[in-house]
């Protein structure tokens, strides 16, 4: 680690502003959509920061750490593999740092974050799209083996970065928000970043505090960012330990989910955001008292967006 007094100070300034305006989501009651007596259901809406989604957390301490340590500078680039939200989220953070920024992103992914990616400056290396995240990464694996003079991979699905960033902002805000009250925690697995984090510092401050992981009904799935973790290629910062159990999640489910979601309660949800909702249904409807918590990581715009 390179002492701080030989950074530019412009740059400390800069990551500085950027930290304000990274997490701090509000906790949304759910009381349209669902209820049950003796059960609450609240989800953090995690758009409502720099970058749009839940991937800012991991994708601001991944660049904080990379400058600070000097393995990252103006010089040289960025680079990761994502299914969008991350990529939204580096080429925003990066934007406002004065960073470039290159991601490998299956051609696949929607137009909404391909025009976004494009607005905001980012270079986008399109990979195949059967291969999905696991082909973006292997690209993006041989493109920082050729040329480390140019860039610093970022490497989200290894970097423990990635479940630091929500283990010291994610699972605070959660247990303050609930004062402490949270009974289940439920979150879905895709870099496994939010899940395993937050659990991780949920566990230490109340054991008794039930963990839910999610994932897809099938390897064949529409739930972009998500992985079914016994056919796709297992994140390295995964620990298979900390879930008290995995509940799966159809693509089905959660497109009737985001439709009625939009109409009772006028938000209009991600695709993952709505699984992530219909999970915590699930968990719901099993119950008879409890408050739950997910996250919705992102809304509907991206989607949507021509």
């Amino acid at each position: 680690m390179i002492s701080l007094t030989s950074i530019d100070p412009a740059l400390v300034a800069r990551i500085d502003h950027v930290e304000k305006l990274i997490g701090r989501t509000p906790l949304y009651g759910i009381q349209h959509a669902f209820s049950k007596p003796g059960v609450q259901l609240f989800a953090k809406l995690e758009w409502q920061q720099l970058g749009q989604s839940v991937k800012a957390r991991p994708a601001f301490q991944i660049l904080k750490d990379a400058l600070l340590s000097g393995q990252l500078h103006p010089g040289k680039r960025l680079l990761d593999a994502s299914s969008g939200n991350t990529a939204i989220a580096y080429a925003s953070i990066g934007a406002a740092l004065g960073i470039a920024v290159t991601i490998c992103l299956p051609e696949n992914a929607s137009p909404g974050r391909k025009h976004m990616l494009q607005a905001l400056g980012a270079e986008v290396i399109f990979t195949s799209p059967l291969e999905g995240t696991d082909g973006a990464q292997a690209v993006a694996k041989e493109m920082a083996s050729a040329r480390p003079d140019r860039y610093f991979y970022a490497d989200q699905y290894n970097n423990p970065n990635n479940w630091k960033a929500h283990y010291y902002s994610t699972a605070r805000e959660v247990y303050h928000q609930s004062c402490g009250k949270l009974t289940h925690f439920v979150a879905g697995l895709g870099t496994s970043g939010t899940f395993t984090g937050t659990t991780r510092k949920l566990r230490e401050v109340n054991p008794n505090i039930e963990f839910i992981a999610l994932q897809p009904d099938s390897p064949m799935h529409g739930l972009e960012g998500w992985k079914h973790m016994e056919t796709a290629q297992v994140p390295g910062i995964y620990d298979e330990t900390l879930a008290d159990r995995i509940q799966e999640v159809s693509t089905t489910a959660a497109l009737d989910w985001q439709q009625r979601f939009a109409q009772t309660e006028g938000m209009l949800l991600s695709l993952s955001a709505a699984a992530n909702l219909a999970g915590a249904i699930q968990v719901a409807e099993a119950i008879d008292e409890g408050l739950i918590v997910t996250l919705f990581p992102d809304d509907g715009s991206k989607e949507v967006m021509n």
